[in-house]
């Protein structure tokens, strides 16, 4: 009798494995996530204007003008740093133990639907990026028609402490609460920041359920996620997916001084048994200057997608200029058509015109299919590579017009009316990664659409062919055939 208990109890046991859930949202393990400490949530504080009084830069348009609102938070514990128990390797299957500790407030900044009923039960987490000495959301910018068109709540985490040191020099009156250990502990910070959105949603997210978290971080943000996806993701099992935009083929130290450094190799490369889908976003400038001779070798086949970007910059025109104002009423589009024919003088100084692609359509649509992907869809489409010819450093293969070839395209290269480049165009500060437009003289635009609505017909016809192929989405087509429509070209 007490076998045939023992041996039902073993079966019952076995049938309940198969059957209960894992973890988190997209595969992680949750008795993992329990070595991620719960910080304290205070708030929500008064954010001032838009930009957070200057404290965090993006869009700069009330968002109540879209359905959403702004809110934000301090989190308050206390992080770890972590140190390499084994070779740190290019493969990137790093395994690594918890070392010093110390004490933080940081805070952190929501966008979410005014309407519960409008939310997708997604949260797109930023790494907020620093690279300009302030904390910046280069992602929110760049994609954020199409969070707000599909009901995403955003989180901003200012994960290290050049934005923490930035606000509280901004604006010390609101924030002088908050202190950072150094970036040694960016990781872990960022990582109770995930925890918090599950754990205290109803204070985070105004009751909001979030079923899935995203991570997200552009350049200097996305080598951090390299590091932090090879070495933090496995035992920390916070994020049901990443989206890493733009990183350069290396991660970032895993820890640095006042620590002891351990500095990631080049290049850096996803492991290959995460267990979380992975869409790396690549710009023509971010291949050209990280040289790798294979770039399609790395991270777990079946939950890791590359698309590189034809006609595309590291940051580029709509970023800098449109997107923080584009309320997704169709302007923006025309704005950005019209910036490939004229564009006036760079806030930069730049010696050429900045890239005008259509970077952040096909953004949207990676947003699209990884969210889909992360709630149990299907993968993303593939992406060829961009043509390449050599390696050191890598050259481009061109079309007639100047164009890349290969890559997730946009009409604005399979349609084009502009030489569209990620290589700089010279002069100072950041213009290095801001691409060019060469626009195309009267005549070659003349050669090319003798008139108006052949012009308009080649752009329909590109729109079809890149929406079939999945880098653009539908609700942007209509934008950018619009915006086609509108346009002098052929007149």
């Amino acid at each position: 009798m007490k076998r045939r208990c023992l041996v039902a109890l073993i079966i019952t046991v076995s049938v309940l494995a198969l059957l209960l859930p894992e973890g988190p949202p997209g595969g992680s393990r949750a008795g993992a996530a329990a070595t991620v400490f719960g910080p304290t949530v205070t708030g929500p504080y008064p954010t001032g204007s838009p930009t957070f009084g200057g404290t965090l830069y993006g869009t700069s348009f009330n968002l109540s003008t879209v359905g959403y609102e702004r809110s934000q938070f301090f989190l308050s514990g206390t992080a770890r740093s972590y140190v390499p128990t084994g070779p740190l390797n290019p493969d990137g299957k790093w395994s690594v133990t918890t070392a010093a500790s110390a004490p933080y407030t940081t805070r952190i900044a929501v966008y979410r639907p005014s309407d519960p009923r409008k939310f997708n039960g997604t949260v797109i987490v930023e790494w907020l990026n620093v690279s300009g000495g302030t904390d910046d959301s280069p992602d929110w910018t760049l994609s954020h028609n199409e969070l707000v068109r599909e009901g995403f709540a955003w989180v901003g985490v200012s994960a290290q402490q050049v934005g923490v040191d930035s606000a509280k020099s901004t604006d010390p009156h609101r924030y002088a609460s908050l202190s950072h250990p150094g970036d040694s502990y960016s990781y872990d910070i960022f990582s109770q920041a995930g925890r918090a959105i599950r754990d205290d949603a109803t204070q985070i997210l105004g009751g909001l359920r979030p079923r899935r978290l995203i991570a997200a971080g552009e350049s200097q943000s996305a080598v951090r996620l390299m590091t932090y996806i090879d070495a933090v993701q496995p035992v920390a099992n916070v994020y049901s997916g990443f989206l890493v935009h733009s990183q350069f083929g290396t991660g970032a130290p895993l820890s640095q001084a006042p620590q002891a450094v351990y500095s990631a190799p080049t290049p850096t490369t996803i492991r290959s048994d995460l267990r979380v889908p992975v869409l790396e976003f690549e710009t023509e400038t971010d291949v050209a200057n990280s040289n790798l001779t294979d770039r399609l070798f790395y991270g777990n086949p079946k939950l890791f997608r590359l698309w590189e970007v034809a006609g595309s910059s590291h940051y580029d025109y709509y970023g800098l200029t449109i997107g923080p104002t584009d309320t997704g009423n169709g302007r923006g589009a025309v704005k950005n058509l019209a910036a490939m024919q004229h564009q006036g003088p760079s806030s930069f100084g730049c010696t050429m015109p900045v890239n005008s692609g259509g970077t952040h359509w096909v953004l949207d649509s990676a947003v699209h299919w990884l969210n889909r992907w992360v709630a149990g869809g299907p993968p993303p489409p593939t992406a060829p590579p961009l043509e390449t010819s050599g390696s050191s450093p890598v050259t481009f293969v061109r079309d007639a017009y100047g164009n890349a070839l290969g890559g997730a395209r946009s009409p604005q290269v399979d349609a084009p009316i502009a030489a569209l480049t990620g290589l700089s165009g010279g002069g100072p500060s950041f213009c290095f990664l801001f691409g060019t437009t060469v626009p195309f003289s009267a005549m070659q635009l003349n050669n090319i659409y003798p008139s108006h609505s052949q012009f308009v017909s080649a752009w329909a016809r590109a729109i079809r062919r890149d929406i079939s192929s999945g880098f653009l989405l539908p609700s942007d087509g209509v934008e950018l055939l619009r915006s086609a429509v509108l346009s002098p070209i052929g007149r």
